[in-house]
């Protein structure tokens, strides 16, 4: 007997009440980018500018016992990070400790540095540290100029070939169900003031890619429906390709919250901040598939244009493959 997390024949009627759809994300959005506002992200090190120590050890990396040691100096955002690789050798043990800058200076002091050093030797007697290096908050500043452009780039990039692929309305929907799903995501860490590092710009820049995966699925279907039922309107026409796909869609992104879940569980600090992104982005990614891009897609509205033939209808480049 198959597992079916959603029953083979589903009628669901998803644009009764679009307009409160498109409200509550809305307004959802607007939560999000007042709290950017007001209170802005809790950059970590990569963006506010920092010290990375890293050290090499005869004995086994306790990252516990490390991050116990370095606490009472009450530094702020402090990462550490075990380093494999398959060259070091038995006794080369590996850390990377970046320690954020702290308030009016561009960079740890070498005091601190000190002060670190003396209580890591402490936890770990024959610790040696190989090297010191410090990131200002220039450098920081580009990576966030560089990490808006990398989003931005990416969005616009889909723009151009969803329009390619489908129509203009599409393209536009498309769009903003990613604009959403990136604001959404933003003003949840805004607002919880969870650390915001480049992985999170990794994890943005992987939400775009599985919201326009899920989108892409559905509109594709809503193509071929287009063609099929010529006699339906529109909104009859979205109901029976979301409710075709929604079993495909409940299982992804149901087996991959299985794994992000767990991920965030069993994973540790250093990549929870990332998970949590994933996870969230997951969950307003199928979201946004179905009430924000179908719904835009309602709103505009499409032009059927049966005059032409069936496996180019309203788009010359409809039968350009994915």
């Amino acid at each position: 007997m198959r597992l079916k997390l959603v029953p083979q024949n589903t009628s669901f009627d998803f644009f009764s009440r679009w307009k409160i759809w498109l409200g509550i994300s809305g307004l959802m959005m607007v939560i999000a980018f007042t709290s950017f506002l007001l209170q802005g992200l809790n950059f970590g090190i990569d963006f506010r500018g920092g010290t990375t120590i890293r050290t090499q050890s005869a004995q086994e990396i306790d990252v516990g016992a490390y991050r116990d040691a370095i606490a009472p100096l009450e530094l702020g955002d402090v990462t550490i990070t075990e380093i494999f690789d398959p060259t070091f050798g038995e006794d080369e043990n590996v850390a990377m400790i970046r320690i954020q800058a702290q308030d009016g200076a561009e960079a740890v002091s070498a005091a601190i540095v000190t002060a670190v050093e003396e209580a890591l030797t402490v936890a770990a007697p024959d610790i040696q540290f190989v090297s010191v290096e410090s990131v200002g908050p220039k450098v920081s500043g580009e990576l966030i100029q560089t990490a808006v452009i990398a989003v931005a780039l990416a969005i616009g990039a889909v723009l151009v070939y969803i329009w390619l692929r489908f129509e203009w309305q599409f393209a536009l929907g498309a769009v903003a169900a990613l604009v959403h799903d990136v604001i959404l995501t933003i003003g949840i860490f805004s607002e919880l003031q969870i650390r915001f590092d480049l992985a999170i710009i990794a994890a943005l820049l992987t939400i775009v890619g599985y919201s326009l995966n899920d989108t892409v699925v559905v509109f594709d279907r809503v193509r071929e429906n287009l063609r099929k039922y010529k006699k339906k309107d529109l909104k009859e026409v979205l109901n029976i390709s979301i409710n075709e796909t929604l079993s495909r869609t409940v299982m992804t992104s149901v087996t991959t919250l299985l794994a992000l879940i767990s991920l965030y569980v069993l994973g540790g600090d250093v990549i929870r901040g990332f998970v949590f992104a994933m996870i969230w982005g997951v969950i307003v990614g199928t979201y946004s598939s179905v009430f924000v891009a179908s719904t835009i897609l309602l709103w505009l509205g499409v032009k059927r244009d049966w005059s032409k033939p069936s496996n180019t209808a309203g788009n010359q480049f409809a039968n350009i493959d994915a």
